[in-house]
């Protein structure tokens, strides 16, 4: 017996229930089959579409996220740079004042100078006056009678700073 040997008949009936078995298969598993593959694809397709509108949805979420980054950025550095000018007027007008008191306490410092000088002339002259009237007694051995010797010494005085 020969195991390799082909015999008609029975090639003939496997043909027939192969056919029968396809018929079979194709009259009732095909539409299952396609219809458990289209509903895998429109499920595949679904999930896409879903990733891509999830995809869009954060980009979208990433650009509004940057754009209120930028605008916080850019609120931030305006509120530094009017702090920084609002501090430059701060110095500013804090120098003027110090300027202002120095420029007062200046004035005021010459004006008490000022004072003080006219003070130590008039008392200068008096003394001076005093002086002389003591020595013009002395030497005239007279006395004159105070106004007229002040009006005198302040007459002589008053040559003297015109000279």
């Amino acid at each position: 017996m020969d195991v390799l040997a082909v015999k008609p008949g029975l090639f003939f009936w496997t043909l027939v229930n192969f056919g029968v078995l396809a018929l079979i298969l194709i009259k009732f598993a095909l539409p299952a089959i396609t219809k458990s593959l289209k509903e895998r694809e429109d499920l595949i397709q679904g999930s896409i579409d879903a990733a891509n509108e999830a995809n869009a949805k954060s980009q979208a979420m990433l650009a509004e996220a940057n754009e209120k980054l930028a605008n916080a950025q850019n609120e931030v550095s305006s509120i530094i740079s009017k702090g920084k000018e609002q501090a430059e007027v701060i110095k500013n007008s804090i120098i003027a004042e110090a300027e202002a008191a120095k420029q007062t306490k200046i004035s005021e410092a010459l004006r008490e100078i000022e004072r003080n000088r006219d003070n130590a002339i008039a008392e200068l002259r008096k003394e001076v006056a005093d002086l002389v009237f003591e020595a013009t007694e002395k030497i005239l051995n007279q006395k004159l009678d105070k106004d007229a010797h002040l009006q005198l010494i302040n007459d002589s005085i008053s040559q003297l700073k015109k000279n």
